[in-house]
Protein backbone atom coordinates (compact mmCIF):
# COMPACT_ATOMS: atom_id res chain seq x y z
CA UNK A 1 0.00 0.00 0.00
CA UNK A 2 1.13 3.62 -1.14
CA UNK A 3 1.22 6.12 1.25
CA UNK A 4 -0.73 9.38 0.16
CA UNK A 5 1.01 12.35 -1.32
CA UNK A 6 0.86 15.47 0.87
CA UNK A 7 0.91 19.55 0.93
CA UNK A 8 4.03 21.52 1.44
CA UNK A 9 3.83 24.65 3.20
CA UNK A 10 4.08 26.34 -0.52
CA UNK A 11 0.69 24.44 -1.45
CA UNK A 12 2.67 21.74 -3.79
CA UNK A 13 1.56 18.25 -3.63
CA UNK A 14 4.40 16.29 -3.24
CA UNK A 15 4.54 12.79 -3.25
CA UNK A 16 6.00 11.04 0.20
CA UNK A 17 9.21 10.54 0.77
CA UNK A 18 10.30 13.52 -1.66
CA UNK A 19 11.39 17.15 -0.77
CA UNK A 20 8.99 19.55 -2.13
CA UNK A 21 11.54 22.32 -4.88
CA UNK A 22 11.01 24.80 -2.37
CA UNK A 23 12.17 22.49 0.46
CA UNK A 24 15.31 20.85 -1.58
CA UNK A 25 16.56 24.73 -2.20
CA UNK A 26 15.96 25.63 1.55
CA UNK A 27 18.31 22.23 2.75
CA UNK A 28 21.01 23.23 -0.32
CA UNK A 29 20.77 27.11 1.15
CA UNK A 30 21.71 26.01 4.69
CA UNK A 31 24.02 22.96 3.95
CA UNK A 32 25.64 25.89 2.20
CA UNK A 33 25.77 28.29 5.37
CA UNK A 34 26.73 25.48 7.16
CA UNK A 35 29.37 24.91 5.38
CA UNK A 36 31.04 28.48 5.17
CA UNK A 37 31.27 28.22 9.02
CA UNK A 38 32.72 24.87 9.32
CA UNK A 39 36.28 24.56 9.49
CA UNK A 40 38.10 23.22 6.64
CA UNK A 41 39.02 19.43 7.12
CA UNK A 42 42.50 19.73 7.71
CA UNK A 43 41.39 21.86 10.67
CA UNK A 44 39.26 19.41 12.05
CA UNK A 45 42.31 16.44 12.25
CA UNK A 46 41.67 15.39 8.66
CA UNK A 47 45.32 15.21 7.94
CA UNK A 48 47.90 12.79 6.21
CA UNK A 49 48.05 11.30 9.36
CA UNK A 50 44.58 10.79 9.53
CA UNK A 51 44.49 8.78 6.05
CA UNK A 52 47.09 6.70 6.78
CA UNK A 53 45.12 5.71 9.76
CA UNK A 54 41.97 5.34 8.06
CA UNK A 55 43.80 3.06 5.15
CA UNK A 56 44.97 0.67 7.99
CA UNK A 57 41.78 0.56 9.60
CA UNK A 58 39.68 -0.06 7.05
CA UNK A 59 42.60 -2.95 6.01
CA UNK A 60 41.49 -4.36 9.27
CA UNK A 61 37.94 -3.67 9.10
CA UNK A 62 37.02 -4.23 5.60
CA UNK A 63 32.71 -4.62 5.87
CA UNK A 64 30.21 -2.28 6.90
CA UNK A 65 29.37 -2.83 10.28
CA UNK A 66 25.61 -1.39 10.15
CA UNK A 67 25.06 -3.73 6.89
CA UNK A 68 26.55 -6.47 8.71
CA UNK A 69 23.81 -6.39 11.39
CA UNK A 70 21.56 -6.90 8.75
CA UNK A 71 23.44 -9.43 7.38
CA UNK A 72 24.75 -7.68 4.41
CA UNK A 73 28.39 -8.03 3.32
CA UNK A 74 29.13 -4.68 2.22
CA UNK A 75 32.95 -3.18 1.83
CA UNK A 76 33.93 -0.27 4.57
CA UNK A 77 34.80 3.06 2.63
CA UNK A 78 34.55 5.41 5.69
CA UNK A 79 35.93 5.67 9.02
CA UNK A 80 33.51 6.96 11.57
CA UNK A 81 33.68 8.25 15.08
CA UNK A 82 31.15 6.73 16.97
CA UNK A 83 31.00 9.37 19.50
CA UNK A 84 31.46 12.85 17.95
CA UNK A 85 34.49 14.19 19.05
CA UNK A 86 33.76 17.86 18.21
CA UNK A 87 37.56 18.86 18.18
CA UNK A 88 38.85 16.59 21.09
CA UNK A 89 41.84 14.76 19.87
CA UNK A 90 42.15 11.99 22.34
CA UNK A 91 38.45 11.26 21.29
CA UNK A 92 39.51 11.72 17.55
CA UNK A 93 42.38 9.01 17.58
CA UNK A 94 41.11 6.34 20.16
CA UNK A 95 39.97 3.57 17.87
CA UNK A 96 37.64 2.30 20.10
CA UNK A 97 35.67 5.43 18.88
CA UNK A 98 36.25 4.03 15.41
CA UNK A 99 33.94 1.71 13.51
CA UNK A 100 33.99 0.97 9.76
CA UNK A 101 30.70 2.07 7.78
CA UNK A 102 29.93 2.09 3.60
CA UNK A 103 29.37 5.56 2.51
CA UNK A 104 25.53 5.08 2.02
CA UNK A 105 25.28 4.04 5.69
CA UNK A 106 27.74 6.71 6.99
CA UNK A 107 25.50 9.30 4.48
CA UNK A 108 21.92 8.35 5.84
CA UNK A 109 21.81 5.95 8.79
CA UNK A 110 24.64 7.84 11.08
CA UNK A 111 23.43 10.89 10.48
CA UNK A 112 19.90 10.63 11.43
CA UNK A 113 21.32 8.95 14.64
CA UNK A 114 23.19 12.54 15.11
CA UNK A 115 20.44 14.57 14.02
CA UNK A 116 18.31 13.16 16.42
CA UNK A 117 20.71 13.48 19.48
Amino acid sequence: MTKPPRICPCNNVVPHGELCACQQKARQQRNQRHDTRRPAARDRGYNHEWRKARVEYLAAHPHCRECARLGVARPATVVDHIIRHSGDKNLFWHRANWQPLCEPCHNSIKQRQERSQ
